[in-house]
């Protein structure tokens, strides 16, 4: 069995971030990276809103260039998934993927959430090709070009609002004939001139076009639910916004979620219900799911276990 002082599960912006921190105030982090290193940016092309990148750059250079920056400080990083979590006492008993056992005095979850997907043909083909399932990420590339949002909820409609400040025409392709949105929300979207609805209709397939190793979505084929009709709208992008799912289900039995199963945090802090357990980045964020504020929060993170473990040595 392993001793250590914090236990980071999950990497991205906030698991780096906070083994940065965690690093430099000697807390001597061990991080599990789990199912996908680095997190979401990873499948991300071209970013252009993280600070410190004028130019902009590929997703997963700059995890790694985060990643490295946690190793220098000599983070112990690991491959591999904590599996199984025992919070009802301290030291937390943590499980590994491989069976190995750690005790933990303090731990930060940064998990994350994962989109949900349509599981469509080309979906995967075309993605961060044409295919995103974050507008304001990736909606700036498409500016004065046509895309599709697909949804129907809350997110669906404000991400065809923000698109179409930018973009030539929006698509909000939804399989019922009135939205989930709000109904503030709806008459926004129903006044803007340049969002036209699709309604009693699902995407089948996105399709596109390659030129060597460049990829290019130029449609979206939609079948009419109730007539069956198919159909192929022309465009540049597609953006999924059935919402996402916070990597929660290890940690359910000891921490306190809400109705979505995002992991509730004290308000201004990372802090759970459990004492010396925190939260960082999207696993406990439904709202804006930005890597840079997931890495604020794992700094605030690692700043949060340094105070805990002061206060109950």
């Amino acid at each position: 069995m392993e001793k250590v002082k914090t236990l980071i599960i999950g990497s991205g912006p906030a698991g780096y971030t906070a083994a940065i921190y965690a690093a430099r105030a000697d807390l001597k982090p061990v991080v599990y990276e789990g199912l996908q290193p680095g997190g979401q940016l990873t499948i991300t092309t071209d970013v252009e809103n993280f600070p410190g990148y004028p130019e902009g750059k590929m997703g997963p250079e700059i995890m790694d260039d985060i990643r490295q920056q946690a190793l220098r400080f000599e983070a112990d990083i690991r491959t591999g998934m904590i599996t199984k979590v025992d919070f009802s006492k301290r030291p937390f008993v943590c499980t590994a993927d491989d069976g190995k056992i750690i005790e933990a005095e303090s731990v930060i979850i940064a998990t994350g959430a994962s989109a949900r997907w349509l599981g469509i043909k080309g979906e995967d083909e075309y993605s961060g090709y044409g295919v995103s399932a974050c507008a304001t990420c990736d909606g700036f590339f498409y500016r004065g070009k046509t895309v599709a949002v697909i949804g129907g909820g809350d997110t669906a409609a404000e991400d065809a609002q923000y698109l179409a400040k930018i973009s030539k025409k929006v698509y909000l392709i939804h399989r019922r004939d009135e939205l989930r949105a709000s109904k503030a929300v709806q008459q926004r979207v129903f006044e803007t001139e340049n969002i036209e609805m699709v309604w009693d209709s699902v995407p089948v397939e996105i399709v596109g076009e390659q030129q060597g190793f460049v990829k290019a979505v130029n449609g979206v084929v939609v079948k009419n639910v109730k007539t069956e009709e198919q159909k192929t709208i022309e465009i540049d992008g597609v953006f999924v916004a059935i919402g996402h799912n916070p990597n929660t289900r290890t940690f359910r039995e000891f921490v306190e979620l809400n109705e979505q199963g995002y992991i509730k945090t004290i308000p201004g802090t990372t802090k759970t219900n459990i004492p010396g357990v925190f939260a960082a980045g999207d696993v406990q964020d439904p709202n804006y799911r930005q890597a840079v504020i997931a890495a604020g929060s794992g700094c605030m993170a690692a700043l949060d276990a340094e105070r805990f473990l002061n206060e109950n040595r």
